[in-house]
């Protein structure tokens, strides 16, 4: 099965990049491939990604993403949701065609497909199944079953087929290495802004508005209760952040609480997601949003009754107004 997503990308043209779930059907000419999770596609995946599709553009071939669904780490674990994702799938997918590549081929990660080692894999799958030429891989990429197979082995295998193999370079930002590992810590810890500039965009998160206890809009301060779409996307550490909210084809500023809200709830095990959109006052239940965090702006604290919660909050919608203008 396949689909084809038509985008614009960063220099205004337009672009379609087709998207494969079964990759034994692809019949390519020249086929230059790239293979790898690409958890947030961050800035160290898009440059990889850039390298991919100017190398293949200099040989007149096809570039191609390679990466898989759901992720290995669930699989071999046995537990679902025992990983938490930068991106879903979705977004995954419109990230990527952000870089102009051709083909993304999603492949179903199965036990069996655990057990492949490096050398069975490139032939059974890069070779017989896509027809690759080229690959283009990551500086420390590792390949096959427990990731037996570093560059230089994935190298000489790759080589003694016919296949060009060029290797990239490591990415940092500000001194930092780029890595989703990275990324998701300094999510964890608040650290939104950093987080984001090693992405290279604002972290979104997309859900659905339920109903909640209505506190909010009895002190003024009205908030949208949050239930992700996707049961694996990561969230961010408990506190208090300057957010902005997509609704339809809206960008509205507003500020989002994550944590227990001791102040009003007793429930201390339970974590909530709320949003408060400023100059708002829409019904939105059953609507679904994406915020894009930006700022971390304090902790969450447990306030002595709801009229100090109301004062904080005021000082926080000015704080956040001021963060993102």
């Amino acid at each position: 099965m396949c689909r084809f997503h038509c985008f614009v990308n960063f220099t205004g043209h337009f672009e379609v990049m087709i998207v494969y779930r079964e990759y034994r059907k692809l019949k390519l000419k020249c086929p230059v491939v790239t293979i790898g999770i690409f958890d947030g596609v961050h800035t160290g995946h898009r440059m990889l990604l850039e390298n991919l599709v100017s190398y293949s553009r200099s040989v007149c071939g096809e570039s191609v993403v390679i990466t898989f669904d759901p992720h290995p780490r669930e699989v071999l674990s046995g537990r679902a949701g025992s990983v938490n994702l930068l991106t879903s799938v979705d977004e995954k997918i419109k990230l990527i065609e952000q870089t102009s590549v051709d083909y993304l081929v999603i492949i179903q990660f199965t036990r069996a497909l655990s057990q492949k080692g490096a050398h069975e894999f490139i032939k059974d799958v890069l070779i017989d199944k896509i027809g690759m030429k080229h690959f283009v891989l990551g500086y420390d990429h590792h390949l096959g079953r427990k990731k037996e197979g570093d560059f230089d082995t994935i190298k000489n295998y790759s080589e003694g087929f016919g296949v060009k193999v060029i290797k990239t370079d490591e990415v940092y930002s500000e001194g930092h290495p780029v890595s989703s590992t990275a990324i998701r810590e300094a999510i964890l810890r608040g650290r939104i802004d950093f987080a984001n500039r090693l992405l290279g965009y604002n972290y979104p998160l997309t859900g659905k508005i339920v109903e909640g206890y209505r506190i909010g809009r009895t002190i003024g301060f009205p908030t949208a209760n949050i239930q992700p779409c996707d049961t694996h996307k990561l969230i961010p550490g408990d506190g208090v952040y300057a957010v902005e909210v997509q609704i339809d084809d809206e960008l509205l500023p507003g500020m989002l609480s994550i944590g227990v809200n001791p102040t009003v709830n007793h429930e201390t095990s339970f974590r909530k997601i709320e949003v408060h959109i400023f100059d708002f006052n829409r019904e939105i239940y059953g609507s679904k949003i994406t915020v894009f965090f930006r700022f971390r702006m304090r902790d969450e604290r447990r306030f002595d009754n709801v009229d100090q919660l109301a004062f904080q909050m005021k000082l926080d919608q000015e704080q956040a107004l001021k963060l993102l203008s």
